[in-house]
């Protein structure tokens, strides 16, 4: 099972293992991390979720579509490494993947 490290805005960080095959998002969910709220499910349909990729993982998931590019516009703060933890799968590959949440979602 892969695991994700959570970084809050204080800079503690929390890992957590999540099922292949689950989004970062649904991972930060069942674990109860903070930071992540999630307000539409994983429907794409807000910025809630929005969190920064650590540069060396980037290469490693996808890229993101121009719809998640559009939700990310409308985030607190976004980066040139931010993403939706909703648009994120995790698989064996992600294991050890580090993401950082916003001092506050949108």
């Amino acid at each position: 099972m892969p695991k994700i490290i959570f970084i809050d805005k204080s800079g503690k960080n929390k890992s957590a293992e999540v099922d292949a095959g689950l989004s970062v998002m649904e991972g930060a969910i069942q674990n109860d991390i903070p930071g992540i709220d999630a307000d539409c499910g994983g429907a794409m349909a807000c910025a809630t979720c929005h969190v920064y990729v650590e540069e060396k993982w980037l290469d490693k998931i996808p890229k993101a579509e121009d719809a998640e590019i559009d939700m990310i516009d409308m985030a607190h703060e976004p980066k040139k490494n931010s993403r939706l933890s909703c648009q994120i799968i995790m698989n064996n590959d992600l294991d050890g993947l580090i993401v950082t949440t916003p001092e506050k979602q949108s």
